[in-house]
């Protein structure tokens, strides 16, 4: 158990206080690692809360750098920080929150020879891409390192998001069994977001990391959430693990990571 100082125990009252949390589930924080996946509209809000949490150790993954455009809705990132890398930007807001964690950053895209080697240090990965090639690359790196993700997906007014825990729940690749078609699907930057649509579902799948942590509630898993912010209607799909899913199946088919051809150079392409 970990010995907390005051100003822990001051700082993470609120979660002390909650009867399913408690001091051991705030010591459980402190001691978990979680990364995330994209340094955009859906990793920064997931970065903050979980910064604001205590999450002892989270690793943060993006190649770009910010950009104006990215401030309608990136919250973690400021106009003093244009042109600056995304992950040394959320890192700059993280450790101002709370500078008693440790925050991993890696400015690199992720890709199928590099993948396992950055998520098999955490113990769960919120992935906030908007891209299919890396969307399917983490749930595939993830099922085959046994390590839970929280899958999100924003675009204009709808957002949707599944919790994967390998061996026990549904996998990405389940019901989306390979990526759609180039250009088949418009991506935010070319259909537009609302901008708090993003803090919804980013803030969704931080609570899915701190659940899965705390090992408190039900976690999303084998459900797919849905919701649209015009009308505030929000929708739970139940889902099945697929025996004949092409990696979590009885006779799986991917059986090493590629990287899809349709993925476009060194860019997480954020929400």
């Amino acid at each position: 158990m970990i010995d907390f100082t005051s100003e822990q125990l001051e700082r993470y009252s609120r979660h002390i206080l909650l009867q399913d949390v408690g001091v051991e589930g705030q010591a459980k924080l402190l001691g978990a690692k979680v990364l995330i996946v994209g340094a955009g509209g859906l990793g920064a809000p997931a970065a903050l809360y979980l910064a604001a949490a205590g999450i002892g150790t989270i690793g943060i993954v993006d190649s770009d750098t910010v950009e104006i455009s990215n401030l309608q809705r990136q919250v973690v990132h400021f106009t003093k920080d244009i042109d600056m890398p995304k992950v040394e930007s959320a890192k700059e807001k993280m450790l101002a929150i709370n500078p008693g964690i440790e925050v991993k950053t890696y400015q690199e895209c992720l890709n199928a020879d590099n993948i396992r080697a950055i998520i098999r240090d955490y113990d769960f990965v919120v992935d906030g891409t908007d891209n299919f090639p890396t969307k399917f690359l983490v749930n595939d790196a993830c099922v085959m390192d046994n390590i839970p993700f929280s899958h999100g997906g924003i675009l204009r007014f709808d957002g949707q998001t599944m919790t994967v825990v390998p061996g026990k729940s549904a996998c990405y690749r389940c019901f989306f069994r390979k990526p759609p078609p180039p250009d088949a699907v418009p991506t935010c930057s070319q259909a537009g977001v609302l901008g708090a649509i993003a803090g919804m579902l980013g803030t969704i799948q931080a609570a899915e990391a701190l659940k899965y942590v705390t090992e408190v509630g039900e976690l999303l898993t084998d459900t797919l959430l849905s919701f649209n912010a015009k009308t505030m209607n929000f929708r739970k799909v139940t889902l099945q693990k697929q025996k004949n899913c092409p990696i979590c199946g009885e006779n799986p088919t991917v059986t090493e990571l590629i990287d899809e051809e349709q993925a476009l150079t060194c860019n997480l392409r954020q929400y």
